[in-house]
């Protein structure tokens, strides 16, 4: 990571770190709710308190991202959670930790999350050149997918059955040095100009206005929110399906920890050839046949319940996911005005993030009245439908690289 710098060289490291203590909490919390109870609903909202900040807060957090130093805002971010986290596992210790108390813990450690990942997005741009995003991205994609499911997973599902309360004190400990490796970081990374002149409101208003007339990026970001609704419906109840005697595959919680590391493994790999497929394909085509894949592959669970098929499955998930983000993210960032880049990333996240919760509530109701096979097909046939809109939208622009074709009011192709 020489040719990228000593700054981004710290912040990848703690990106490392911080995403293998989400990796921990992604599998840890709904495995630890599967032990508390089995209905439908009440692990469906294990994935809407880790959701629903970005749907409250994503805004507030992007003004702030744009008027303070952003370094800063991750490091309190981190120290948060740390704090909120090793509660949860004093708690969990004591044997005091029931479900309601972790959807608390859940919930405030996630919206720490979302003033961290904001900023750590926004920040990212202030590290590196232009030339050098893809590349950089690709590298911090890996490294939170290493984290999330590679190491996280498979450490979350023993933790499980071996020592609970280690899925919230660990993270904790990783959260607090993830914010000490950023004190590594050298330069300043207050947004210049910054926007603290007007009143936050007068910020928030701007960037919404801002992505509404830009056309690429509204489609971009309806259809993103689309696509996540639809997969945080599937996957909060996913566990119900693959985990314990009353399921169809009757995995133990390391088989699951287990699936998370194959799509790890397809997500690196993703990660990693990233901008050499888009050289080949061009980034509209790779975009769209990476989404369209990763919803067609919805089915196969549905169809054939074996686990020796669901790894191979969860590998594909992993790479068409981590293709499409590669390439989602470097977008944003070249497209966006440095001074506007906190603001309008909420702004895109809140409609692309913001209906997760609805999603992963949606999905343990729907599970519970008409079964989890219901929940597994309409997603995917949301997420058809959603990728059919974006290619009707954008179908003469998506043959030429997203990043050359910025869309904005005044331009011969804004339409």
């Amino acid at each position: 990571m020489r040719n990228l710098g000593r700054s981004f060289t710290f912040l990848w490291s703690s990106t490392a770190l911080s995403s293998l203590a989400d990796g921990m909490l992604k599998v840890g919390a709904p495995l630890l709710a599967v032990t508390l109870t089995r209905s439908p609903t009440e692990v469906s909202l294990v994935g809407a308190a880790a959701t629903l900040p970005w749907l409250l807060l994503a805004l507030p957090a992007g003004a702030i991202a744009d008027r303070a130093d952003r370094r800063r805002i991750i490091v309190l971010a981190n120290t948060a959670r740390a704090g909120l986290l090793a509660g949860a596992a004093a708690l969990a210790a004591l044997g005091l930790l029931n479900l309601w108390l972790m959807l608390v813990a859940l919930l405030l450690a996630c919206v720490a999350e979302v003033f961290a990942d904001t900023s750590a997005q926004s920040v990212l741009p202030m590290t590196v050149s232009p030339d050098h995003l893809t590349t950089a991205n690709g590298r911090v994609v890996g490294a939170q997918t290493i984290g999330n499911e590679f190491a996280g997973a498979p450490l979350a599902g023993l933790l499980v059955m071996l020592l609970p309360a280690a899925v919230f004190g660990g993270p904790a400990l990783l959260y607090g040095a993830a914010g000490l490796l950023l004190l590594g970081m050298r330069g300043r990374f207050r947004p210049v100009p910054a926007t603290a002149r007007g009143s936050m409101g007068a910020d928030i208003a701007e960037s919404l206005r801002y992505l509404w007339s830009h056309r690429f990026l509204r489609t971009l970001a309806f259809t993103a929110g689309t696509l996540n609704l639809a997969s945080a419906a599937y996957f909060a109840v996913f566990v119900l399906w693959v985990v314990g005697d009353g399921s169809r595959m009757g995995l133990e919680p390391s088989g699951y920890g287990l699936m998370m590391t194959a799509m790890a493994a397809g997500a690196v790999a993703g990660s990693l050839v990233s901008e050499r497929v888009t050289r080949l394909a061009g980034e509209g085509r790779t975009l769209i046949g990476m989404w369209l894949t990763n919803s067609l592959l919805y089915l196969v669970p549905v169809l054939l319940p074996t686990g020796w098929l669901l790894f191979p499955t969860a590998v594909l998930w992993g790479a068409t996911s981590a293709l499409s983000n590669v390439l989602v993210i470097s977008t944003r960032q070249r497209l966006i005005p440095p001074e506007l880049l906190g603001r309008v990333n909420s702004a895109y996240r809140l409609i692309g993030m913001g209906g997760m919760p609805v999603g992963a509530a949606l999905g343990g109701v729907v599970g519970e009245s008409a079964g989890l096979p219901a929940v597994f097909l309409g997603a995917m046939g949301l997420c058809l439908i959603s990728i059919a809109f974006l290619w009707r939208v954008v179908r003469h622009q998506i043959s030429v690289p997203l990043t050359s074709d910025p869309l904005v009011p005044g331009t011969s192709r804004s339409r």
